[in-house]
């Protein structure tokens, strides 16, 4: 997959109007946030398809998983910044622990925090600067084999 396809997904994902979501999902968040597909290729090659709420805007980032006390297993929430720069998390009114997925502007992964703590101030910061974080539940990335070589891609 080249990189400015990607990109161009993305752009896609973020400016197009999304469907509400209705059922199924986490209803802290339903009305929120839109909601997209994303799928992850991971470090074997192995494809797999998550539901995405999308934080685009500085209000909707600020809030993010807070106070979300269940996700379904292949739901995550999907942070856009407008450029890549040093982005950094924390987990405060967070209950459920997560990990935290921080991509390269081409969708590859650039490094994982794994099973973070939850209601904690820690900090979890990329490596690098990043346009993308993807929030998962806890231990997801370990389980499917997300890596260093693995890539996001958003799908329609």
């Amino acid at each position: 997959m080249k990189p400015w396809f990607l990109l161009a997904c993305l752009a896609l994902a973020a400016c197009s109007p999304q469907p509400a979501v209705t059922t199924g999902t986490v209803p802290e968040l339903d009305g929120v946030f839109e909601f997209s597909s994303l799928e992850i290729v991971n470090d074997d090659g192995e494809t797999y398809h998550f539901d995405v709420y999308l934080a685009q805007t500085v209000k909707q980032q600020r809030r993010g998983l807070m106070f979300v006390r269940d996700m379904p297993e292949h739901t995550g929430m999907l942070f856009v910044y407008g450029s890549d720069g040093p982005h950094s998390m924390w987990m405060k009114n967070t209950y459920i622990p997560l990990d935290i997925v921080f991509a390269r502007s081409d969708g590859t992964v650039s490094s994982i925090s794994h099973d973070t703590v939850p209601l904690t101030l820690d900090s979890h910061a990329s490596r690098e600067p990043v346009r993308y974080v993807l929030e998962l539940n806890g231990g997801t990335t370990r389980r499917l084999g997300i890596g260093g070589r693995s890539r996001l891609l958003i799908t329609e």
